[in-house]
């Protein structure tokens, strides 16, 4: 069997693919259209969350479906124009999260999230990048009553069944741990377990760095189309056309532009989501991140300032940015946490989250035809999952016994 491979995609997933199987031997050539993690991956809350064995659903109190279909909602904004083409996802996302379907997707999605710190200290070892791990955790702020005790009962559920660790706090317990809190809040959860990544971009380019160092090549390539090509697969560029025995897709978002063209369509849509750098105000910054849980923004400590995320946007992927996301999560931040400062970037930053309507990645063999393989899928827990998803791609790819069942995973399944 042929040891070559090529890589499509070289944010976090697609350079933590590359890396697992080049230390397995493999010879990689890792392609993507711009500078590696310079998507996606570049913009996330930088958080590796072991207590994410829930995926987001989809709401089902009719009261939050209102709340969101009004267009007023911190958390989720959409454009009119993307409803119909959302509508049999969604359909498919609603259905998939009946609470029992839900606890049952619980269970394969923890097989994975168990694994994110193990996997990503090996690999920031081997990479030297363990500085810019931050460990602690990430609290969880809950403004309504309501909200606190469903979520209570939730992480009750995870310590249980998937072992997830947390503290309680109330409104003096939150201020404690970040002086300067909006008083009067309802209370919040300390997730002891998550580890905070500092500079996501950064520890994207260290992987990448080690990756390098051992052999492996990285060149700035733009695929328009995927064709087979005898016992192999041909990817053409505007002037160049490589090909390999095997490939594997990590374009997240854009992946399902290549496969399209092979008669596969992944129920795929996409959550745009977006983030802005702030100087703090006070003596220093929240010694942690912070999860604004009824209004859905970040508030996380990085090397760049305190960086806000936002929660989901609804439009065309590539359409231009709007301010509207950032302007009112900004807003609720800044009654949050009053010490927000000035904004820092220049513009604010736009990233697309490749989200599927079972809430599970995308990992395996390409259903129509062999050496193409899939991962991508992630949602909101790429930099999460990267090295998770690229270990048990590499293990099926190599014939291993994977760590875990991958059926539930599987691009098979898109294919029924």
């Amino acid at each position: 069997m042929s040891r070559e491979v090529i890589v499509v995609g070289a944010g976090i997933v697609g350079v933590s693919t590359a890396l697992q199987l080049q230390l397995r031997g493999w010879q990689v050539l890792l392609l993507d259209r711009q500078g590696a993690g310079e998507r996606t991956s570049f913009g996330n809350a930088g958080l590796i969350q072991r207590e994410a064995v829930f995926p987001h659903a989809f709401p089902r109190a009719l009261g939050t479906i209102l709340h969101y279909a009004s267009n007023r909602a911190t958390e989720v904004r959409y454009q009119s124009s993307m409803l119909p083409r959302l509508g049999f996802p969604f359909w498919k996302y609603w259905w998939n999260s009946q609470p029992e379907r839900h606890r049952q997707i619980a269970r394969h999605y923890a097989a994975l999230i168990g694994h994110c710190l193990e996997d990503h200290l090996a690999v920031a070892a081997l990479a030297g990048a363990t500085h810019l791990f931050r460990p602690g955790g990430y609290l969880q702020v809950h403004r309504h009553r309501h909200s606190l005790e469903a979520e209570l009962e939730a992480a009750r559920y995870k310590e249980e069944h998937f072992g997830v660790e947390y503290t309680v706090l109330d409104d003096a317990g939150l201020q404690a741990r970040v002086p300067g809190l909006q008083a009067g809040l309802a209370g919040g959860i300390h997730w002891q377990q998550p580890l905070a990544v500092i500079d996501p971009h950064a520890l994207t380019l260290a992987y990448l760095d080690y990756f390098l160092a051992q052999g492996g090549e990285f060149r700035t390539f733009s695929v328009s189309a995927l064709e087979a090509e005898g016992q192999g697969w041909c990817l053409r560029g505007a002037r160049e056309r490589l090909t390999a025995a095997h490939v594997i897709l990590t374009l997240g978002a854009w992946t399902p532009d290549l496969t399209k063209g092979l008669g596969w369509h992944p129920s795929v849509f996409v959550k745009r989501g977006y983030h802005m750098h702030y100087a703090p105000t006070a003596p220093a910054e929240p010694a942690m991140a912070l999860l604004d849980a009824d209004a859905g923004y970040v508030l996380a400590p990085m090397r760049q300032g305190l960086r806000l995320t936002t929660g989901a946007e609804f439009a065309p992927r590539d359409a231009p940015a709007s301010p509207i996301a950032l302007d009112r999560a900004e807003t609720a931040a800044r009654r949050l946490y009053p010490a927000l400062g000035a904004r820092l970037d220049p513009a604010p930053w736009l990233g697309q989250r490749p989200c599927t309507a079972d809430m599970l990645p995308i990992v395996g063999p390409f259903p129509r035809g062999s050496g193409l393989w899939l991962n991508f899928g992630h949602c909101h827990q790429g930099l999460t999952l990267g090295p998770t998803t690229g270990r048990l791609l590499a293990q099926l790819m190599e014939g291993e016994a994977p760590f875990t069942d991958p059926t539930p995973f599987a691009p098979a399944r898109f294919s029924r």
